[in-house]
């Protein structure tokens, strides 16, 4: 069996990953010293092409993000927005930071287009969008690109059958999913993507 010498000995090795999931104290110094799991370990990762951070929440719930105990990523060199503190507990069922880094490894694998502090795509981002509603040829194109099987078109605003679906469609989330704040706001997504269609 290891012992904690052995242990600090190899954790020199594991390119800044510091092994505290299910173990006991192996860090000696360093920004994480004294870390465990049960004191809310950390562990120090590199995906994408930008550092991570991954530990147990350890601050009550209602402090800072997420749920006490829940594993969390933060991007400790830049500020990344909504994306800068994720709760992997919830988004991807991670229990222990170990599956924490897996997961938040695994996700910049499938997402290429976020590395190195890539945006997010096109259709997310103003360029994507048309400003009189919808998207425009590059947001839908890079909407189709990340969700193979998709297959957006332009707007079919003088009538047919994808006009009748998507006026149906848009209308009943109108009524059913927005605030009304947003739905009597003429300006809203919502409100000029049917003009656009011209429901």
């Amino acid at each position: 069996m290891a012992t904690i010498k052995k242990l600090i000995q190899s954790a020199s090795r594991m390119r800044g990953v510091t092994p505290v999931p299910n173990g006991p104290l192996v860090k000696k110094k360093g920004p994480f010293k004294g870390s465990t799991l049960k004191t809310g370990g950390k562990i120090k990762i590199s995906a994408g092409g930008e550092k991570h951070v991954v530990y147990k929440k350890d601050s009550p719930t209602g402090v800072g993000e997420g749920k006490k105990g829940h594993i969390m990523v933060n991007h400790p060199t830049k500020d990344k927005g909504k994306w800068d503190t994720i709760d992997l507990t919830e988004k991807s069922g991670a229990k222990t930071v170990k599956q924490g880094a897996a997961s938040t490894k695994k996700w910049h694998k499938e997402n290429p287009m976020m590395r190195n502090g890539g945006s997010t795509p096109a259709w997310q981002r103003k360029e994507g969008k048309n400003p009189s509603g919808g998207l425009n040829a590059k947001g839908r194109a890079s909407y189709n690109s990340a969700n193979p099987g998709s297959h957006l078109k332009a707007p079919q605003p003088e009538g047919g059958s994808r006009k009748k679906s998507f006026c149906a469609r848009m209308s009943g989330m109108k009524k059913k999913l927005t605030s009304s704040k947003t739905a009597n706001d003429p300006n809203s997504r919502i409100n000029k993507s049917l003009r656009k269609w011209k429901c």
